[in-house]
């Protein structure tokens, strides 16, 4: 049973009201303004209020904007009860949000009729609102879903790439964290404002993990040799940052659709060895040339190379990364990320720590590594 709050002044006019509508309906009155307020609040909420305009104190007009007011009661449809019969006062109330008007005397086929039209309306409403909520809960999780199944599918390929790398297995988080690091202390300059909103800092950081990809068409000789390359190994060697952008444009092309976050993906498999001075490799590009996630990659994948273990060298100091990283400001790297850097270079180091690899692990891959190498025969 729908609740019908009535708001006047006269106890008369509430007990005309009340006995009209109390068989079908269950019924509150109030008398004044502020109590009208109070009960749109309160429990069982009102699925319709009769308000009278004219009332001492806070007359209609001034509940009806209250109501408006209050998200928990901006939805109530409020009928306005009026001895008034202008035109311009009809409009006042209508303009302020009034659904309908009933004068005075009360006619109750009338009112009934109103009463009834507006309970439907407002019934049909919530349905409509109630299955947009469901529909809209179900659309979040279905985007959720095909998100993950994304998240699953980049992580597992990069992994796979990861299993043929002398690297080890949290060298992926730590440059995707270092990289978001980034992003977000540069979204405040007015220079890369565009560039990173919200929803390209989630691409960026998503496709992050790909930057590598390109290393599963290197061949085991090169990609695991325990030494020093030599110059037509190292050439091979580079090719890993082509292959990786060759591998995800064919991706890209066999899509119906673009996928956003593969343009940052090609961008850092391609560019993220570039040099700020133009001396890096594939394309010799230099300076803004280079695309922004390439440039914030270069920086987190150096800093990662730096600052971890490996089979062949212990770690750097933080403080001897960042001196070397500071050197090869304007050279390697781009000076405003190299600036980010320096300003979150405490966040770094944390997450340095949070997915530091212990020199067992960076044992065992390297054990590994040189096990797949040996039944292979050192070939390709």
């Amino acid at each position: 049973m729908a609740t019908i709050l009535i708001v006047d002044d006269a106890v008369e006019n509430l007990t005309v009201l009340s006995e009209l509508l109390m068989p079908l309906y269950q019924v509150r009155a109030v008398t004044t303004g502020e109590r009208a307020l109070r009960a749109a609040l309160s429990t069982p909420r009102p699925d319709l209020i009769l308000l009278d305009v004219m009332m001492p104190g806070m007359d209609g007009h001034e509940v009806l904007r209250r109501l408006k007011g209050d998200p928990q009661t901006a939805s109530i449809p409020v009928l306005f009860v009026t001895a008034m019969d202008g035109s311009s006062d009809e409009e006042h109330g209508l303009e302020l949000g009034a659904v309908d008007y009933i004068t005075k005397p009360i006619k109750a086929a009338i009112t009934l009729a109103r009463v009834r039209a507006q309970l439907e309306l407002k019934s049909a409403r919530d349905w409509l609102t109630d299955r947009n909520a469901v529909l809209e809960a179900e659309v979040r999780k279905r985007l959720r879903e095909v998100q993950s199944t994304q998240d699953i599918a980049i992580r597992a390929v990069s992994h796979l790439a990861e299993i043929r790398d002398p690297e080890t297995g949290n060298h992926l988080r730590r440059t995707q964290a270092y990289v978001r690091l980034l992003c977000d202390e540069l979204r405040g300059d007015l220079r890369f404002e565009s560039q990173l909103t919200s929803e390209a800092i989630e691409l960026l950081a998503k496709s992050a993990p790909l930057h590598d990809i390109g290393k599963v068409g290197i061949p085991d000789s090169i990609l695991l040799k325990p030494g020093k390359l030599s110059e037509s190994e190292w050439e091979i060697m580079q090719t890993h940052s082509m292959l990786g952008w060759h591998a995800l444009a064919l991706v890209e092309a066999d899509e119906a659709t673009s996928v956003s976050f593969l343009a940052f993906a090609k961008e850092i498999a391609r560019h993220h060895h570039e040099k700020w001075d133009g001396t890096g490799y594939p394309d010799r590009l230099a300076g803004e040339a280079i695309p922004l996630p390439a440039r914030l990659m270069a920086l987190a994948d150096v800093f990662d190379a730096l600052t971890s273990r490996r089979p062949y060298k212990e770690p750097f100091s933080v403080d001897r990364a960042t001196e070397i990283i500071v050197q090869g400001r304007a050279q390697h790297f781009d000076p405003a990320v190299v600036d980010a850097f320096v300003r979150r270079r405490a966040a770094f180091v944390e997450v340095s720590e949070r997915y530091k690899d212990s020199a067992a692990s960076v044992e065992a891959q390297s054990s590994a590594m040189h096990q797949l190498l040996s039944k292979r025969g050192a070939s390709w």
